[in-house]
């Protein structure tokens, strides 16, 4: 239930975006770099490093590292503990957003696909701007 209201609450906050053209190799390796870069910070509990790689909206609504921690401990344990992960297509999201699929096995040995949400910012980096989880049924590991 946490994670539905959490997902509704960053679609409200979301800006609707859309690239002008399709995401392209050095921004689909930017993508996992920073995916892994992330999952790394949570497996090492650097609750920190992880909170750096979100986007600005997501530090509105979770704003310190621990509170963004927190939630992921509680509602994301896939992404806080796989055992392991591995990257996906990349393109956009339902709601127009660059995107990148993750297949993840979660510590409780389920497999689970992550679809994780870019924003480009101002700067030209990018950062998460949203992660939604759902289990795979019948491919656990």
């Amino acid at each position: 239930m946490l994670r539905a209201v959490l997902l509704v609450l960053l679609l409200l906050v979301a800006p609707v975006t859309s690239l002008a053209e399709p995401v392209g190799d050095a921004d689909r390796a930017e993508f996992q770099r920073i995916i892994s870069e992330q999952i790394e910070a949570f497996r090492a509990d650097d609750g920190a490093k992880a909170y750096g790689y979100a986007a600005p909206n997501l530090h509105q609504i979770f704003p310190t590292p621990e509170i963004f921690m927190q939630m992921v401990k509680r509602g994301y344990q896939p992404v806080y503990r796989p055992q392991s992960f591995r990257f996906g297509e990349t393109g956009d999201d339902p709601l127009g957003r660059p995107s990148q699929k993750v297949t993840l096995v979660g510590p409780d040995g389920k497999t689970y696909e992550a679809l994780y949400s870019m924003e480009r910012q101002p700067d030209g980096t990018w950062r998460i701007q949203g992660c939604t989880l759902l289990e795979v049924p019948g491919l656990d590991a």
